[in-house]
């Protein structure tokens, strides 16, 4: 069920979100039988909706045999618990539902822990309506009552020790992933860093152009830990490819606390691509939303300010669209700086897409000059790698190399970090 709710626009069309909650229910085998949208005009405190409109559900879940019942939308403990009462069945929200995903999906004992935090902090809440076990916890004869007030405090301190355990662990990666991401900022090679909308098809660019079998299918939600690989390009000897997660509309707050540590790769990249999806009729509402996770990172679209990352739009399967269409974002590609139109799936565009790349981490190269021993073979390579050598002399007795070459600020700070 969709709740349409009135002041309550989020910019995406109605039809369109549910057609994303059928997907996130698809994406992890949930079978849907019914699905439609529900306008609500007047919020309901204890169900969300009309009594007219439950009873709708009520009726299609017996028509349907369903088991399950997903609102797309924020449901209160209260909602939920009223909801379930009277449909009979079990009830989750979208939150609940993408924390079903992230689970199901979490591969690395790093995913594992942010899911399970973010998980106990939704849970928390719902104790009354979620933990079964407690109903048997009744106050006199067992025959009055709820359940018990004393087990239900020593669950809550319970998940609220597990959560303080689970962000310090997580606080550790934090603090580790800084550590690999200040060598690698040591290190000759640049990151590039793949961000878009769930399903815009970054895990199949990056498969594309690493050769990697990172899982890309159609879903939400595909990939969740961000994978690395080295690649080449023109200009470029080597640089490192970062997948990272989808995002997504009215991602849950415990999710994006809990991913930050997964997030702020981004943070460290020297360009981001931002992939989207152009045969995606929302495709500017996602862009906005991606902008908007950016935003919260610290990380802002002009790639003049200080501290800020180049930003190279990647507008993706193309190979979708009729011709008149391509046609027509072509040509908006050609008005538009740092953007590119590529088919991640046939391969058109990458070589375009290589191109800017090259010239993007090579811009605003300057000359400089070094005298190198003529023994450090390995760090005359790296010039000639990583930047444009305008000369190359061994004057004198031939111990020394006086070389002339253009580097970009970035390339001086690696080289210079090699040779100390």
């Amino acid at each position: 069920m969709c709740p349409d709710i009135r002041g309550q626009r989020s910019g995406q069309d109605p039809e369109a979100r549910l057609e994303e909650a059928r997907g996130l229910a698809m994406a992890i085998g949930i079978v849907v039988a019914e699905s439609y949208i529900l306008p609500v005009r007047t919020l309901r405190p204890n169900t969300l909706f009309g009594e007219g409109q439950v009873q709708r559900m009520a009726t299609d879940c017996e028509l349907h045999e369903a088991e399950l019942v997903i609102v797309d939308g924020a449901l209160s403990p209260i909602q939920q618990r009223n909801l379930e009462d009277k449909l009979k069945r079990k009830v989750i929200d979208r939150t609940g539902l993408i924390l079903e995903i992230f689970g199901e999906r979490a591969a690395t004992a790093e995913g594992r822990l942010q899911v399970e935090l973010a998980h106990l902090d939704y849970q928390q809440s719902r104790l009354v309506r979620s933990w079964t076990h407690l109903e048997r916890q009744r106050g006199g004869f067992g025959f009055l009552g709820g359940p018990g007030e004393t087990q239900i405090e020593a669950d809550r301190r319970m998940i609220r020790a597990r959560m303080g355990k689970l962000r310090r662990e997580l606080e550790q990666v934090r603090k580790t992933r800084e550590l690999h991401r200040k060598r690698r900022g040591r290190a000759p090679w640049p990151v590039i860093a793949l961000v878009g909308y769930t399903n815009a098809g970054k895990s199949t660019l990056f498969n594309r152009v690493t050769g990697a079998e990172v899982m890309a299918e159609d879903l939400l939600f595909a990939t969740l830990d961000p994978t690395m690989r080295a690649i080449s390009m023109p200009g470029v000897e080597k640089a490192i490819l970062s997948d990272t997660v989808g995002f997504i509309s009215d991602l849950p707050t415990q999710l994006v606390a809990a991913f930050r540590a997964t997030l702020e790769e981004v943070t460290a990249a020297d360009i981001i691509l931002h992939v989207r999806d152009m045969a995606n009729p929302d495709s500017a509402m996602q862009k906005a939303q991606v902008m908007r996770v950016l935003a919260d990172l610290g990380v802002t679209a002009e790639d003049e300010g200080e501290g800020s990352i180049p930003i190279i739009e990647v507008w993706n399967k193309v190979d979708l669209l009729d011709e008149e269409r391509r046609e027509e974002l072509a040509e908006q590609a050609r008005a538009t700086p740092d953007v590119v139109v590529i088919s991640a799936l046939t391969g058109e565009g990458i070589d375009a897409l290589f191109a800017q790349l090259g010239e993007r981490l090579t811009k605003g190269a300057r000359l400089h000059h070094f005298a190198i021993p003529a023994g450090e073979g390995g760090h005359i390579a790296w010039l000639y790698a990583h930047g444009d050598v305008v000369a190359d002399e061994a004057p004198g007795d031939g111990e020394t190399r006086e070389i002339a070459v253009r580097l970009s600020e970035k390339d001086l700070g690696r080289f210079a970090a090699m040779r100390h």
